[in-house]
């Protein structure tokens, strides 16, 4: 088991970089030049890649991320031109740079972060950020966070107008009105505040939707971390919340699935908290190449999952899982 504060990182130790991304311009004299933005991302995407390779990470994946940035600091265009001009499809044209790393670059140049940087680092407070949308609040925060898998204000808007929230409980014609008023003007002074890029291409859903990953797929990336915990065999990060002492003491472990990476790890969020969950409900972040999905196993308390473990949100399924153990245990027997 491996200890880290990555809070400490020698690789843009600033958390609000970058303020504002620059368009690359001629030098004001010999000794200076303005930063461009290849610049800056590509020290973003060799900062992921550091930390993959502190959290043990494969290898494929931190090369790919390493690749990228060396592609960027090469690239004799900016990145930003490329975006403004063609949106995430001409990014994913650049050799070295594929859909995932494509998606991180869209939302550094449209936010100023990465929020897969954030959670590697353990700097992710997704509830507090939604919750200061005004009608969404920390009760909604946590249930759009939960069923939704909503960390940003970026998918929020997504889902505020592809008819997600117009059809969750609670939110009527009128909240949704004021949840998209709210947004429209936080995100466009953001955005004003960037490099006037179009955000249509980038906030545009996918053309298909990628197939989820199946819950017995989920509950097994769930055992293995879960058994890498009790062996003390994962790399600790120290989170910034609820951490005063600034402690390296939650698990983070990255593996791979039918194609598909992940990220796992406690969930380290108010509700966790406050209800004493925080060893048991764990968080698994699914990259498939084309989306990032979020997913909480936990350990259900009620009905017939009750002591199971359990993907929220998708308990029919679960049951069906475990009715299909029990029947091939059965047969074995």
């Amino acid at each position: 088991m491996k200890a880290i504060s990555t809070s400490g990182s020698s690789v843009g130790q600033d958390d609000s970089f970058p303020h504002k991304l620059t368009r690359t311009s001629a030098p004001r004299d010999r000794g200076h030049r303005t930063s461009s933005p290849n610049v800056d991302i590509a020290g973003r995407l060799d900062e992921v890649a550091n930390i993959f390779v502190e959290q043990g990470a494969n290898r494929f994946r931190i090369q790919a991320y390493r690749r990228a940035a060396n592609v960027l600091r090469r690239l004799s265009r900016s990145v930003a031109d490329i975006f403004a001009e063609q949106g995430i499809e001409g990014l994913e044209q650049i050799p070295g740079i594929g859909v995932t790393i494509a998606r991180s670059i869209r939302d550094i140049l449209l936010h100023g972060r990465l929020a897969m940087l954030d959670r590697l680092r353990g700097e992710s407070d997704p509830i507090a950020i939604l919750a200061s949308v005004p009608g969404i609040g920390k009760v909604y925060a946590w249930r759009l966070h939960d069923d939704l898998g909503i960390e940003t204000l970026e998918e929020l808007e997504l889902a505020a107008h592809d008819g997600r929230l117009e059809q969750y409980p609670g939110i009527g014609a009128k909240r949704l009105a004021g949840i998209r008023d709210s947004l429209a003007q936080r995100l466009g002074r953001i955005r004003r505040q960037r490099m006037q890029i179009p955000t249509t291409p980038a906030l545009a859903p996918p053309p298909f939707a990628p197939q989820k990953p199946s819950v017995s797929e989920l509950l097994d990336v769930d055992r293995e971390y879960r058994d890498k915990v009790a062996a003390d065999t994962l790399t600790k990060i120290a989170p910034r919340r609820f951490n005063p002492a600034g402690e390296a003491w939650l698990p983070i472990m990255h593996t791979a699935r039918n194609g598909r990476h992940y990220t796992a790890l406690f969930s380290n969020t108010a509700r966790a908290h406050e209800v004493g969950k925080t060893r048991d409900w764990v968080v698994l972040f699914c990259d498939d190449g084309n989306t990032e999905r979020r997913f909480t196993v936990i350990t259900s308390e009620f009905g017939p999952l009750q002591r199971r473990r359990t993907v929220a949100g998708r308990e029919a399924e679960c049951e069906k899982h475990y009715a299909r153990a029990r029947t091939q245990l059965g047969r074995s027997g």
